[in-house]
């Protein structure tokens, strides 16, 4: 790629002209200043960035010691946290504190509800992912099987369309009981004098009634809350459904998808200037207002574009006006990777995570400037999520350059609002010093089971053998985690300011499993969770409905802090290893399964999501986290002799031919068998056995090498 030469940086030529000609114009930033200031950053910043990665890989080399000088003798917990601490991996806890974050936007302090991650780089499902806010609760049970089957096949069935229909209004009567009725029994709903009347009858709370639309007596919809939720009534005696409804009920559209995260790291393969381009540009269509998709959908072409906020007439006869999108974040890379888009005046790869802090923060001032039309933030911030930080020296690093990107692009300190995911274990174990470290400016902590899990292993790969992946889940040290990570948000004030979440459904063909089973992060005082689809969205809001969740945060907060450091620092090894063969192999088999199907997408189609078969044919969200935590459980038993070389190649060769088999019906599939020599095998086969000497784990750096090498050709 052509190079163009900005303050001492070597741009590539598409990334400059994106920046210059589509980015830039109406920010009020002019283009010398946006490189004069991006190019101070780079380096100044760029070799504290470095410092640190290296701080992580000499804190890992001090850890590998301790475990292997050890290895022999019973493992002692207090020895190991006192050396933790000589080392300065696990630091003193300071003073109580706030956070002091200001103009933080409804969705993200006070609105309890469920959070989308999409990649950046698919215009579609971003727009999808933004547009969630809103859906069907009809079409969210009739199309899934979250009432217990899957619909027929063909067109409508009425009896199922039946069910549907009582299942929602039994979903009324919890959330918005009527006074001596139900709404199953309704054959009018209408408004008199600001009051909404069902059959003659007031709701029990009748402060949940909230707005309409049309004729009061008739009104064409009807607008309810509860716990912050929307939940709008469509009536519409032309409807098919409305049409045989008693009282012409033809939907109940439920505000769901508060907030969206825009994903420009785990669920993307961005690897050059082309590649952060297409994210970048994603980003600047919903900044603006004016992304669109075009695509066929029954042999029609459909173009998708963001959906115009909702108004409806108040109680009192004004105006509500109400975002018909989720309020977005945009998720930075982490610190570790660089991109040959720009070369510093050495010659270096720029680091990635600085190049998203100015670009992104860039695109999110048109968003920020703007006076009217659809706008994501009424309070004036920008959200960037940055994930897969170690500490609060990096999280403080994070700051430091955010504040450096608003001051060369001319916004207000703390502008820039951050998400601090707590997805590595040196900053589970310092959570608190982390959220202190950017206390003006945090927004958001969630945790991540799968990355945590990948850099538990990581850390502790000299201990010994891990257990297997169903059995580190039962260890006492992820319940604490979990535990600690919504206690020390609350301890830090983030009710009511900031979000605490959870993480990912990852089976997004299992409704009925999620319903049953995803309510627990409602429960355990989370005021968001991820969920891998619009649909799942729509029934994950039905949690949010049964619980309270500020309720349970304020039982919480009075009952102090469940758990402690000394529990999350329990390694999840085997405590019994007398496991068959066909256990052992039945294990790498599944590992290494997830792996294949997942790095053939990543590496020869450029897919950093996908919905990957198992070994039982369910299809699971893959994104790099659920590489990483496979990929090290491997090494490690590997490591440890639980399994050989020679073990786990004929599992690779055999898991490559089911994935090809897995993939027969897509035509832009390359297979794997029987020669495994292409280059996405090869990609999964270094993360195996290179696995140990990644750093931290980390899939990128061997992902971003082998996706250069087949787009190269």
């Amino acid at each position: 790629m052509a190079r163009v030469m900005r303050a001492e940086l070597a741009v590539e030529d598409v990334l400059a002209r994106f920046v210059e000609e589509q980015a830039l114009p109406g920010t009020g930033v002019e283009a010398g200043a946006f490189w004069d200031g991006f190019s101070a950053l780079v380096h100044e910043m760029g070799p504290v960035n470095r410092a640190l990665l290296a701080k992580r890989e000499d804190l890992q080399g001090l850890i590998d010691g301790w475990h292997r000088s050890h290895r022999n003798a019973p493992h002692d917990p207090e020895a190991y946290a006192a050396y933790l601490r000589e080392i300065g991996y696990l630091l003193p806890e300071g003073a109580p504190f706030q956070i002091e974050t200001t103009g933080v936007d409804p969705e993200i302090a006070s609105v309890p509800g469920p959070q989308l991650v999409v990649p950046i780089t698919n215009s579609r499902y971003a727009l999808n992912a933004a547009n969630a806010r809103w859906g069907s609760l009809y079409d969210a049970f009739y199309g899934t099987d979250a009432m217990g089957s899957l619909p027929p096949s063909g067109g409508y069935e009425r009896g199922r369309g039946a069910r549907v229909v009582a299942r929602a209004r039994v979903f009324l009567d919890e959330a918005f009981p009527i006074a001596g009725g139900s709404h199953a029994d309704v054959r009018r709903y209408y408004v008199k004098d600001g009051a909404l009347l069902v059959d003659d009858m007031p709701l029990v709370s009748p402060e949940k009634f909230v707005g309409y639309r049309g004729n009061p007596r008739a009104p064409d919809s009807v607008l309810l809350r509860n716990n912050g939720l929307h939940v709008e009534l469509v009536f519409d005696r032309a409807h098919p459904i409305g049409a045989r409804d008693q009282a012409l009920l033809a939907d109940i559209v439920l505000e769901s998808a508060v907030s969206a995260i825009m994903d420009c790291e785990d669920s993307v393969a961005c690897v050059d200037a082309l590649d952060k381009v297409q994210a970048y540009a994603n980003w600047l269509g919903l900044m603006q207002g004016t992304l669109a998709a075009e695509f066929d959908k029954g042999g029609r072409k459909v173009t998708r574009r963001l959906n115009e906020d909702r108004e409806f007439v108040a109680p009192d006869g004004g105006t509500v006006t109400l975002k018909g999108r989720a309020l977005l974040w945009i998720r930075n890379v982490g610190h570790l990777m660089s991109n040959p888009a720009i070369l510093d005046r050495d010659g270096l790869e720029v680091q990635e995570g600085l190049m998203d802090a100015a670009i992104t923060v860039l695109i999110g001032k048109h968003d920020v400037l703007r006076a009217e039309g659809l706008r994501n933030s009424h309070h004036g911030s920008i959200y960037v999520v940055k994930p897969k930080m170690h500490g609060p020296e990096e999280v403080a690093f994070a700051d430091a350059v955010f504040a450096r990107v608003e001051d060369f692009l001319g916004l207000p300190r703390h502008t820039v609002k951050i998400g601090v995911m707590d997805e590595e274990r040196r900053t589970s174990v310092n959570l608190k010093e982390c959220i202190r470290a950017a206390s003006h400016r945090l927004a958001f902590i969630n945790t991540g089971f799968l990355d945590r899990t990948g850099d538990e292993i990581h850390t502790s790969m000299e201990a010994g053998p891990f257990s297997r992946k169903d059995f580190i889940k039962r260890k006492s040290w992820i319940g604490a985690y979990e535990n600690q990570n919504v206690d020390i948000g609350l301890e830090c004030g983030l009710s009511g300011r900031a979000q605490i979440g959870k993480g990912m459904w990852a089976a997004p063909d299992l409704m009925a499993a999620m319903l049953e089973q995803k309510i627990e992060h409602p429960k355990a005082g989370a005021n968001c969770a991820w969920v891998p689809s619009p649909t799942a969205a729509i029934l994950h809001a039905l949690h949010y409905h049964k619980i309270d969740v500020f309720a349970v945060q304020r039982r919480l907060a009075a009952g102090g802090r469940r758990a402690y450091v000394e529990t999350l620092l329990e390694i999840p090894l085997a405590s019994y290893r007398k496991w068959s063969e066909a256990q052992r192999l039945r294990e790498v088999e599944n590992n290494a399964q997830g792996i294949l199907g997942y790095v053939v997408r990543w590496i020869d189609q450029g897919v950093g999501c996908s919905k990957v078969p198992d070994l039982n044919d369910v299809g699971l969200m893959e994104d790099r986290a659920t590489c990483r935590i496979s990929s090290q459980h491997i090494a490690n038993w590997l490591h440890h002799g639980i399994v050989s070389d020679v073990q786990v190649e004929t599992a690779l060769q055999k898991m490559a031919a089911l994935v090809d088999r897995q993939n027969a019906g897509d035509a832009a599939y390359t297979p794997m068998a029987p020669g495994f020599d292409g280059i996405a095998y090869l990609a999964a086969h270094d993360l195996v056995f290179k696995g140990r000497a990644q750093p931290s784990g980390y899939t990128e750096p061997l992902l971003h090498a082998y996706r250069l090498l087949k787009k190269q050709g």
